[in-house]
This record gives structure tokens, sequence and C-alpha cells, in this order.
């Protein structure tokens, strides 16, 4: 379809120059005619169709060249040669046109012709004013003789005037034709010799009016070789003399015909230069229409040309940038752009069905790797994978986060320099004949000391050539400090049951002895009172020790009932206001109730076990030497979210040490007074209340240079009972209904 409109566009050029032509040339249509200004009309609307559409595809084409798309460069260089080749012929066909023209123009208005048409002028128009002249004397002659008769007989009769015309008639030198007197209306009153009804011409309204003003009305009658003329008779009332005289019309009518060819000459003289421009424009007119024509034709066939390479340009980008799916259209015929774009399609098809299975095996590979990454990423053990030098080549997320590595700067370095503490246990693996290695590894990262299991194990090849190794590890840390707890709980049992009976004999014995032995022993009695306190003293510290480790080895259930945690916690606060040492206690406590379901007595020992660690924190960094300005501060916080409440105790003290693991467990201490339990008891004492107890280093104070210590508590806000009694009432009452 846009092939067929093409060349019907493109032919109606030449269709429409040559209608033009025809128009102008033989059919000799004027400017006014109808035929030549919907020509011309339709020249216009051609015109500018066609300009408008080749600016359109010139324009498309300039931006594709812009854009660089395939096919473009090509395209536009066939367009411009083709252009080319339209438009240089015509140019210089339009150049000798116009010479042509000016010189046949020159030949037409010489010197010569111009005589010549003068001339002819001049003899016509003189036998045209001999006739004018001598009718007028005739016709004043004749009236005058009229008028002269009538004043000499002024009772003449209509008889006796056309005996008058036939006398005057004959009378007049060059004799007259007809002869007629005439009233006003036309109506003929006398007639003079051969003036006849039948060759009457009754003269019109218009010249008998004219003549009734005095005015001698010469009336031209070409056509009947008659040259007539109308005056007023003085002497008559309301009559009038109307004669004719016999001339030759031809002659007459040719003088017309040569002062239309003159005026027509002087006019195309006067206007020979519009006439040669005018000319140049009809010609550069036709000229563009067939320009225009001959460049949407080498347009096509421009498109024609460059379409299937530029398909194979583009298609050759876009197999460049990884679309093997692509085919182009495969042209007609069996020539060589028809036979490359069917080889293209051959090669574009292998490649992709070639891509395709490349595809899948790498879809499998990769399902493969990721099952692998997911199992590794996803299992709580730490993997790292080595290669052959012992450079690290993986890395699972729980090895990142056990040993604060880096997954781009950690990976391919040296294990040795990554991890120091593995380097040991890998020299012995790859020194020794053993294929694993294993032992239990302390590593301190961020503040904090682990304890891991490491196992290491080389990777071998189906061929049993070495590949790598694989570190396998996990933070045995909890599992040791619960091992040792267990462990605190059974010493714990067999001193309060070993211990704690044989401590009451003991005592009631030694005051016995003082009773008993002291008023004997005379001088030395005070010696021994002072031995026997000291046993009674001692054993009362002995019992108290006991004690401690009977509750943390029986530490009784919770006895949970619905309190105010907002007011334990004041309560404690105020319980510690001014016994820490010197340290200013700062509370940030909610004023509404909190009530949750727990045992007061034993959350408000943990608390005030706290509050009293951070107070001796601060005594410990006194004693050691605090900085100048130290201003000691204790802060407990408490924010309930949700289902869930956290008290946070932070102090400005001496901070906590490197191993923290182990301070909850017992008899661990960094104080040399303490016993050890404190820890321990609050973080049972918490878990038994489904809460978690974390020491971690506290935000540094204003002014303060390190940091101290933060314990937060994390509570579950379980159901009270009274809501639970509400709930519960609630579903019954939605049963019911």
């Amino acid at each position: 379809m846009q092939n067929a409109l093409t060349i019907a566009l493109v032919a109606l050029g030449p269709v429409l120059a040559v209608a033009t032509f025809v128009i102008l040339g033989p059919m000799a249509q004027g400017a006014e005619s109808d035929s030549l200004r919907l020509i011309l009309l339709a020249d216009l609307v051609y015109f500018l169709l066609l300009a408008g559409l080749v600016l359109t595809r010139l324009a498309g084409m300039i931006a594709a060249r812009r854009a660089k798309s395939a096919g473009s460069r090509l395209h536009l260089r066939l367009t411009s040669m083709f252009a080319g080749v339209a438009l240089v012929p015509t140019v210089l066909v339009a150049i000798f046109a116009g010479l042509t023209v000016n010189i046949g123009l020159e030949g037409w208005f010489s010197d010569r012709v111009r005589s010549v048409v003068g001339t002819s002028l001049n003899a016509a128009e003189a036998y045209q004013e001999e006739h004018r002249r001598d009718l007028d004397a005739d016709t004043r002659a004749l009236a005058g003789f009229l008028d002269q008769s009538k004043r000499a007989a002024f009772l003449i009769t209509d008889a006796e005037v056309r005996q008058l015309l036939t006398d005057g008639q004959t009378r007049v030198q060059r004799g007259l034709r007809e002869a007629y007197v005439i009233d006003g209306t036309g109506e003929i009153k006398a007639r003079g010799d051969r003036s006849y009804l039948f060759d009457y011409e009754q003269p019109t309204a218009a010249d008998l009016q004219r003549a009734a003003t005095g005015e001698l009305v010469l009336i031209e009658d070409w056509d009947n070789n008659e040259f007539r003329a109308l005056d007023k008779l003085d002497a008559f009332t309301d009559r009038y003399l109307y004669v004719s005289r016999n001339v030759d019309g031809k002659i007459l009518n040719l003088l017309d015909n040569t002062r239309e060819t003159v005026g027509l000459y002087q006019q195309l003289e006067a206007t020979r230069g519009r006439v040669i421009f005018e000319f140049g424009l009809v010609y550069l007119g036709f000229a563009l229409i067939l320009i225009l024509a001959a460049i949407w034709m080498g347009l096509w066939i421009a498109e024609r040309l460059a379409r299937p390479v530029g398909r194979l340009a583009g298609a050759a980008q876009r197999v460049g940038a990884g679309d093997l799916g692509v085919q182009v259209v495969e042209e007609p015929g069996d020539d060589e752009i028809a036979m490359l774009g069917r080889l293209f399609n051959q090669m574009t098809r292998q490649l992709s069905s070639q891509r395709e299975a490349l595809i899948d095996s790498h879809r499998q590979t990769e399902d493969r790797r990721r099952l692998f990454d997911s199992v590794l990423s996803s299992v709580t053990a730490g993997v790292v994978g080595l290669g052959a030098d012992g450079r690290i080549d993986f890395m699972n997320r729980a090895a990142v986060r056990l040993l604060a590595l880096d997954e781009h700067k950690d990976h391919d370095r040296d294990l040795a320099e990554a991890v120091p503490e593995f380097a040991t246990l890998f020299d012995r693996l790859r020194g020794g004949r053993g294929e694993v290695a294993q032992e239990e590894i302390k590593v301190s990262r961020a503040g904090r000391l682990e304890s891991l299991l490491v196992r290491m194990a080389m990777r071998r090849n189906e061929g049993g050539g070495l590949e790598g190794y694989v570190v396998a590890f996990d933070d045995v840390t909890e599992l040791v400090s619960a091992q040792r707890m267990a462990a605190w709980g059974d010493v714990a049992r067999r001193i309060a049951h070993e211990i704690k009976n044989p401590l009451t004999p003991i005592q009631l014995s030694a005051e016995r002895i003082r009773r008993k032995f002291a008023p004997l022993v005379g001088e030395q009695s005070d010696q021994l009172e002072q031995m026997t306190d000291v046993i009674v003293r001692q054993t009362g510290d002995l019992r108290r020790i006991v004690d401690e480790f009977s509750k943390f080895a029986r530490m009784p259930e919770p006895d949970r009932r619905d309190h105010d945690l907002a007011k334990l916690m004041r309560d404690a606060v105020a319980l510690q206001e001014g016994a820490l040492h010197g340290a200013r206690l700062v509370p940030d406590l909610p004023s509404d109730p909190v009530i949750v379901e727990l045992d007061a007595t034993m959350i408000s020992q943990a608390v005030t076990n706290l509050i009293k660690n951070a107070g001796e924190a601060v005594e410990s960094l006194q004693e050691r030497g605090a900085p100048q300005g130290y201003a000691p501060e204790v802060r407990v916080a408490m924010r309930a979210e949700g289902d869930q409440i956290t008290i946070r105790i932070a102090d400005n003290g001496i901070g906590l040490p490197e191993d923290r693991a182990r301070l909850f467990e017992p008899y661990v201490t960094t104080r040399e007074k303490g016993t050890g339990l404190g820890l321990p008891i609050v973080k049972k004492i918490i878990e038994e209340h489904g809460g978690t107890l974390v020491l971690t280093d506290a935000p540094l104070f204003e002014g303060a240079a390190h940091a101290g210590a933060l314990a937060e508590i994390r509570l579950p806000r379980a159901k009270t009972q009274a809501r639970a009694v509400k709930e519960r009432a609630a579903e019954a009452a939605g049963g019911v209904a």
C-alpha cells in the first residue's frame, strides 16, 4: 500500500505539470478562467503536500542520524545522492530556459514590430475618422435645411417634411443611405428616399435622451455596415433627424481588433519584466513540483535500499547487546541483501539455541549455589572457605557476625591476617598428618571474649588433590557458661549440705568454751575471748556465704501477682538514694501505673542489686583514681512499649571487663570485697520471669572520656490476672450469645 501510494504521488506531479501547460498554452485560458484557478490550486496543494512529506521524511532521517540509529547514515547518503541527481539538471535547464525566454521576448518587442503595430492602428483610425467627419457634416447640413424650411413655412405637414427629406438627400454632397424624422419615442413621422420601414433600426432611449440635449449622437453598427447619426431639429417640436450611411463594417471591426491588439501589445510591453518573472515563476513551480516528485521517489528508492541494511545493522547492535532472539524481515528475491538477511536469521537462531543451553546449565549451577549459600547462611555456625594457599574465598553470615569480618575487605585475605587466633590451629592442620583439627579458641571481638569451638578440615577434589580448607566454628560461650552454672549449682548444693550443718555446733562449742574456760585461764582469758570471737565471727561469715550459695542453688519459684512495676522501681530508687558512694541517682520512670504480673520481692532484689553494683563501679573508679572533674552518676530508666518492658541502669564508673560472659558465673567478681553471686542471682531471677539481662557499655555521659556499664533488663508484659479474668468472661459471654 505504501509503495503504491508513493508511486501514485510521484506520477501525479508530471500529470499536473502537463495539465497546467495545456491550460496555459493550447487551451489559452485567461487568468480569470475557473479551470486555470482549479489547476493552479491543485498544483499548490500538491506542492505543499509533497513538500510537507519530504520535509517530514528529511526531519525523521536527520533525527535518526543524530540518534545514530542503524542504517541512518546510508539512508541519508543515498537520499542526498538522488536529490543531487534530480536537482542539478533541473537547475541547469532552468537557467537555459530563462535565457531563451529573455532572448525570445527581445524579438517580440523590437522597434520594427512596434512600428508595424502603430501604423496599422493609425490607418484604421484614419478611415473611421473620415467616415465620422463626413457623416457629421452631412447630418448637420440636412438638419439645417429642414430647420430653415420650417422657419420659412411654419405650418408645414409631415407629407411636406417627407418631400423636404427627399430634396435634402439629393442636396447632400456625399449622399445618405436613409433619412427619417422621428419623435421622442422613436416613431417615424416622415422618411426620405430609399428609407424603408423594414430597414429601420429604432434608436435607443439613451440615444434619444443624449440627442435631446443638443448632442449629435453617432451610432456604430458595423455588423449591418452602417454608421448612423441622430440630431435634434430645433425648429420642430419633438422631432429628430435620424440618418445612416453605408460603411465597410469589416474594416471598422478590424479597427477594433487592431486597437485591442495594440492595447495588449502595449500592455505586454509595459509588463515585460513581470511576464518574464511570471514565466520564471511558473517554470520554477513546475521545476519544484518535478524536483519534489523526484526527491520523493529518491527517498522511496533510498529507503528500499537502506532499509534492509539498516535492519541488519540494528539487529547486529541488538545482538551485540545480548538480544539473540532478534530476527530481521527477509526481503524477497535472491540478491545479496536478501541472502544476507536469511543468513543473519539463521545465525541468530543458532546463537539463541546455544545460549538457551548455556543459560539452562548456568541456571542449574546457580540453583545449586543458591541452595548451598542458603543452607550455609541459615546455619548458626560460622563457615569459612579457604583456598589451597590459605586465603579466604567464602564466608557465611554467621562467620561474618562472630568474627566481625568484612565481606569485601577480608575476602581473599590470608586467614592468619583476618583471624590471627585461628593461625596456630591452621598451621597444625597443614603441618600434621591428619585431615581434621579441632580446638576451643577464645576470640575477643567488640569488647566481648567469646569461646569458639573451631573445626578445620581439608577439602579435596575427585582426584585427591588439595583444593582448599573448610573452617567451621560455633559460639559455645553460653554452653560453657551453662556448664559452669550447672557445676556451681551442684557445688552450692554440696556446700549447703556438707558445710551448713556443722556450723551451728562449731559456733555453740566456741561459745561454751568461752563461758567455761574463761574463768579458769586467768590472765589468758582475754586471748581466749579473742580467739572464740574470731571463731564465732568467721562461723557467721561462713554461714552467710553458705546461705547465698543455697539461694543460688535453690531459687524459689516466683510468686506472681499483679504489681505496679513503676512503683517498685520508684521504691528501689528511693531506697538507694544517697547510698551510692556519692554518685547522683537520676531516675527516668513513668508516672502512670504499669501493672505487671511478677514476684515483687524478687524483682525488687534484682533491681536493687543492679543499682548497688552501679554505685560500687563508681566507687571502684574513684579508688583507682577518677579523672579531674569527674561527676559520678547513675541513671535508672524504664520504658513500657507494647508487650515488653525495658529497664536500663547505666553508670559512668569503671566499666566492664573484656570477658563479660563470665560475669554471670558464681564467684566471679571484679571487686575485692564481692562474693561474685549477685549477678548470677539477678540473672536467674530475670530468667525465671521470662526476661533477659544483658551487660554492655553505657553511652558516654556528658564530659566523660570513657564508657561505663549498662545493665538492660527486658521483661515480657504478661497478662495480669484481672485482665485475664475479664477476657475469659468476655469469651464466655460471646460463646453464650
